[in-house]
């Protein structure tokens, strides 16, 4: 399975992940649009306030996916099977144990959730119902997305990908049956989006029960310390995950503070949408690959793992290139599937998207390299990569350059952040390639 040239285990194990990560972002924004269009403005504020738990949720699941992947790559490439087991199910039970809190403290604290989450007066009682649905089926959305990883980690990429389209493809048919034909509102599209994530865990689960690979569930005691390193090994990817959460939040600040008010929040709402897309394209890619990089360097294969990390660094880069170049030919299409009715801010989001997405181009470099770090247990480089394009560069930039400059800068200044990264990854790149190579 992991034979091959660097295209052909790109294609193997990245391709199908971007695919099924594709269709589950791409649902996402469906979801928008059937809301925006049948329900309106206030409907969309009340299912907005969900987005921060729901992103808080993926990137959970992610986190403890990826950090036991690299984990069980590691105890699978030197024959400790028994071990890569143990790891599977105490990655399970730490899922299932969050999932259950937050079902449970979610129901029992729905409305201050809401409250914290940025619901209003006006759309409180409509962002509760639609939170109630994302709580009380939480643990199938963090499932989901743990199996999909261990799936790609016990070599069935393909399977993980069927289970997110099948989970992206039903949420978008049951919001048009729950949403026109039923016409359950809100509700509606907060079931759908919940249910979702259950036919994936359906189509996963007979993997891990029928015991069709090297992972399955079996009795065993979890151990802390399998947790901890779990933890660690998979912090660099809820930072990376989160980070959508977390740049959406500062530029909504700045766009506020810098007084370009509701046509500049709701051109940022749009903006976000297709920033999701190109996110998802870089995520899913360097989520597939995790399982090559960890089981190349697991059997010692080093120069072979870094060949495959600078063929890849050439698609990621080729595909930031066309993603702009879409966005400067045909983005205006893609607003407009929002906001037909408004032409004032399409012009606008057209505008400030090219401004925007500058530098996305280096968002995928950064993104694959901090993958690789992780996946070969370089977490700490990996941690503050991703702590550095995300945490650390934008608010400074968002706080210092406007004040410099003017406030039109506001709109590069993410694209800046990964330019910066991307120049401090390829200096600490250059001297680890020297040591691992032998060049002086």
């Amino acid at each position: 399975m992991y034979e091959g040239k660097p295209r052909t285990l790109f294609f193997r194990f990245a391709v199908p992940q971007m695919i099924g990560l594709l269709f589950n972002s791409v649902y996402t924004i469906v979801d928008g649009v059937f809301i925006g269009h049948r329900l309106g403005r206030e409907a969309m504020a009340a299912a907005a306030v969900a987005v921060p738990l729901i992103e808080i949720l993926i990137s959970v699941a992610i986190a403890a996916g990826s950090g036991a992947g690299v984990l069980i790559a590691a105890r699978l490439g030197s024959g400790d099977r028994d071990g890569a087991r143990r790891l599977f199910n105490t990655a399970a039970w730490m899922l299932a144990l969050a999932g259950g809190l937050v079902c449970l403290l979610g129901n029992l604290f729905l409305e201050p959730l809401a409250r914290l989450l940025g619901a209003g007066p006006e759309v409180l009682e409509l962002a509760c119902g639609y939170l109630w649905f994302i709580v009380t089926f939480a643990p199938f959305q963090l499932f989901s997305f743990l199996l999909g990883g261990m799936a790609r980690n016990d070599s069935r990429p393909k399977l993980a990908m069927t289970a997110l389209i099948a989970g992206a493809v039903s949420n978008i048919l049951l919001d048009y049956l729950f949403m026109y034909p039923m016409n359950m509102g809100i509700r509606g599209a907060a079931l759908a989006t919940a249910l979702g994530p259950i036919f994936s865990v359906v189509i996963l689960l007979p993997h891990f029960l029928a015991r069709r690979g090297e992972l399955y569930f079996a009795p065993c005691r979890p151990r802390l310390s399998d947790a901890g390193g779990i933890l660690a090994c998979g912090t660099p990817s809820f930072v990376m995950e989160f980070s959508i959460g977390i740049v959406t939040f500062l530029y909504n600040i700045a766009v506020t503070r810098w007084g370009y008010g509701e046509l500049g929040l709701a051109a940022y709402l749009v903006i976000g949408y297709l920033m999701l897309i190109i996110m998802t394209l870089f995520l899913g890619m360097a989520e597939g690959l995790q399982p090559v990089f960890s089981r190349l360097s697991a059997v010692g294969e080093e120069n072979r793992a870094l060949t495959m990390r600078r063929f890849s660094a050439k698609v990621f880069l080729g595909v930031g290139v066309v993603c702009y170049g879409l966005i400067l030919l045909v983005s205006r299409w893609f607003f407009l599937l929002f906001v037909p009715a408004d032409p004032e801010l399409v012009d606008f989001a057209v505008e400030k998207s090219v401004l925007y997405f500058c530098g996305f181009f280096l968002t995928g470099f950064n993104i694959l390299v901090i993958a690789y770090w992780q996946a070969v247990q370089r977490t700490g480089r990996a941690l503050v990569a991703a702590v550095l394009r995300s945490v650390v560069l934008p608010p400074l930039l968002l706080l210092v350059l406007p004040t410099l400059l003017e406030r039109e800068i506001i709109w590069v200044c993410q694209s800046a952040a990964d330019a910066l990264t991307a120049c401090c990854i390829m200096f600490a790149l250059a001297h680890m390639d020297k040591r691992q190579t032998g060049r002086p």
